[in-house]
């Protein structure tokens, strides 16, 4: 199957370049930066020790801030290369990462891509983030002697099936994990199934993550410009939810006439056909929360939405898209409020229901449920204070995994 694979990914690696290329051109990805796909460098590689961390998209890469940051704590001078795929992660990192890291896209996986990759950049180390396992990405790094951990790993049962089909495709690119870390026992037991060695079972590590920064003086302003109004906002939003939510937040404005909803699609690229929906401001207009709703179609604000709204609806899980991660709200103190699909982060999301910080709900009871804590200033902090202690309880201590991936390094290898 690797072989069979590295001969597909071989012939149309060419013209995978050149989709993902035109995608990310259109998605404003700067045409210096098209040639990491092809793993050509857009940059000189830095002297002494090198990580590459690797992730898929702005979750799992926020997700290694805090692993970074132990990282070059417990190794002064290392740096720390991430890799992602997505031009909104790309953009996330670039204003996240601290001195000492740097985002490219990873390459493609196809052989030539990805040798090319190692050659230049020759990484000390490599750390896989969640469920990014490339074939042709790990055989090559083996073959370079390497050595890599997996870490958070996150695994469905539909995946873990289907690498079940292939057991010993999936026991060769597992077993060279030195270490691999879990974010639930079922995930865990899954991939030792397949071949993984010791695999441990740790708390998400995004539940670590810092949460997102946010401009003192542009958070104080807004602030003032809102006033006392009620406030709640929906977060990560996908086609398809936005209707549901206009809906409720017109039933709720029946009751609180001055309530503001705050708009933030997960793909800005949206705004224009999210705002023929209904009459609302936009951000990326210069246009402020004066009416009843307010799309933010910005990108790296976030923290300010976080901030501003005390009751957060979490998109991606009233369809079929499976949610999103909720820590960063949750370390903020604000009452969370989901979908019936959240299989993405169904941990995360049963610790902050179980806690009290979340509400499960649908699409017709979503107003009742702001509503409901909007008017209710006492069940409102109690739900806030839940999530809040709900995501300290489950941060992951990331110094001792950052101990041991620098264990993994050749000049303090065993």
């Amino acid at each position: 199957m690797l072989a069979l694979w590295r001969g597909i990914a071989t012939l149309l690696g060419p013209v995978l370049a050149l989709r993902v290329a035109a995608r990310r051109r259109a998605e404003g990805v700067a045409a210096a930066r098209l040639g990491e796909f092809r793993g050509i460098a857009s940059r000189v590689r830095p002297e002494g020790t090198l990580i590459w961390l690797h992730a898929a998209s702005v979750g799992e890469s926020l997700s290694l801030l805090p692993l970074i940051a132990a990282l070059q704590a417990a190794r002064p001078g290392v740096t720390c290369l991430v890799t992602t795929i997505t031009a909104t992660s790309a953009q996330m990192m670039a204003a996240r990462l601290p001195d000492g890291a740097f985002h490219l896209f990873a390459p493609l996986d196809a052989p030539r891509y990805v040798r090319r990759f190692l050659r230049h950049w020759r990484p000390d180390l490599l750390v896989v983030v969640e469920s990014e396992l490339w074939p042709n990405l790990l055989h090559a790094t083996d073959r370079a002697g390497i050595p890599r951990a997996l870490v958070n790993a996150r695994l469905s049962q539909r995946s873990l099936r289907r690498w079940s089909r292939m057991p010993c495709t999936a026991r060769r690119l597992l077993a060279p994990f030195a270490i691999v870390s879990a974010q639930d026992g079922e995930t865990a037991r899954g991939l030792a199934g397949l071949g993984a060695r010791d695999v441990q079972t740790a708390p998400d590590l995004k539940a670590a993550a810092l949460p997102p920064p946010a401009d003192a003086d542009t958070l104080a302003g807004l602030r003032a410009l809102i006033g006392p109004r009620p406030v709640w906002a929906a977060i990560s939003t996908h086609d398809g939810e936005e209707p549901a939510i206009l809906a409720a937040h017109d039933a709720l404005r029946r009751t609180l006439r001055d309530a503001l909803l705050i708009l933030c699609p997960r793909h800005p690229a949206r705004a224009d056909t999210i705002a023929a929906l209904a009459p609302m401001t936009r951000r990326s207009r210069g246009e402020g929360p004066e009416g009843a709703v307010w799309l933010v179609d910005t990108l790296g604000e976030t923290g300010l939405w976080y901030r501003l709204a005390p009751v957060c609806f979490i998109g991606g899980s009233l369809g079929s898209v499976g949610g999103h991660n909720p820590w960063e709200g949750a370390q903020l103190g604000v009452a969370l409020l989901h979908g019936p699909d959240v299989r993405n982060a169904a941990a995360a999301w049963a610790a902050l229901d179980a806690a009290g910080g979340a509400v499960e709900v649908s699409r017709d009871a979503l107003a009742a449920t702001v509503a409901g804590l909007l008017g209710d200033a006492q069940r409102l902090r109690t739900m806030q204070t839940a999530a809040r202690a709900a995501a300290d309880r489950n941060a992951h201590s990331v110094a001792a995994l950052a101990e041991a991936l620098l264990a993994l390094l050749p000049e303090t290898a065993p």
